[in-house]
């Protein structure tokens, strides 16, 4: 299952679209990542859209796994299998081997993750996504708000009793901080490139 999980999560969206529909490797243009941000930056939301969905269901299908094999043994706690799962594509989508393991930052299958695992917490930390997101343009600082959010909610708000949601939820967190740091210094410098939805800049 984790094998399993780790090549949907490889699927390289982003990168099969632009060039089977535009000749273009996302990744040679805009931030030079894989993902759906880029592709929305690169290529319009035409292209955009359709990543955003793809690379948020590769989440939601690695957490579904279980449900789809009766081999699974009792003794396995499902929840810590479905977050294994998730963290699986999540890496798969970071480092796909089928782009080169050149990917993307995650952030849209980081959604579908939670969006399976905890729905509740998932929706909260969108609110927060859409606020900073239209207050500022900025999808790095909307990322990481809501990833901040998530553990903060995840713990404070809704209280889980579940250690291994907790342990994932501030994984998130710091994930999601470890792969923005160049985002992080080019907002501290007012560098950071804004997104608008209805531009494309390729």
């Amino acid at each position: 299952m984790l094998v399993i999980a780790y090549l949907i999560g490889s699927i390289p969206s982003a990168v099969w679209i632009g060039r089977l529909f535009y000749s273009v490797d996302v990744r040679e243009y805009g931030s030079g990542n894989a993902g759906a941000t880029n592709t929305f930056r690169v290529l319009g939301k035409r292209a955009g859209i359709p990543v955003l969905i793809i690379d948020i269901l590769k989440g939601v299908a690695a957490v579904q796994l279980p449900y789809l094999s009766e081999l699974l043994p009792s003794s396995v706690p499902f929840v810590n299998l479905q977050l294994a799962l998730g963290v699986a594509s999540l890496f798969g989508h970071i480092f796909p081997v089928f782009a080169a393991f050149k990917g993307g930052k995650g952030i849209a299958t980081l959604l579908g993750i939670i969006l399976a695992v905890d729905p509740s917490a998932a929706l909260v930390s969108i609110c927060v996504f859409g606020i900073v997101f239209f207050a500022t343009h900025y999808v790095s600082l909307s990322s990481i708000t809501a990833a901040i959010t998530f553990p903060i909610v995840v713990i404070f708000v809704f209280k889980t009793q579940i250690p291994s949601l907790v342990i994932f939820s501030m994984f998130i967190a710091v994930l999601v901080l470890i792969t923005h740091q160049k985002n992080i210094e080019r907002l501290i410098k007012r560098e950071e490139a804004k997104t608008r939805l209805n531009k494309r800049k390729a």
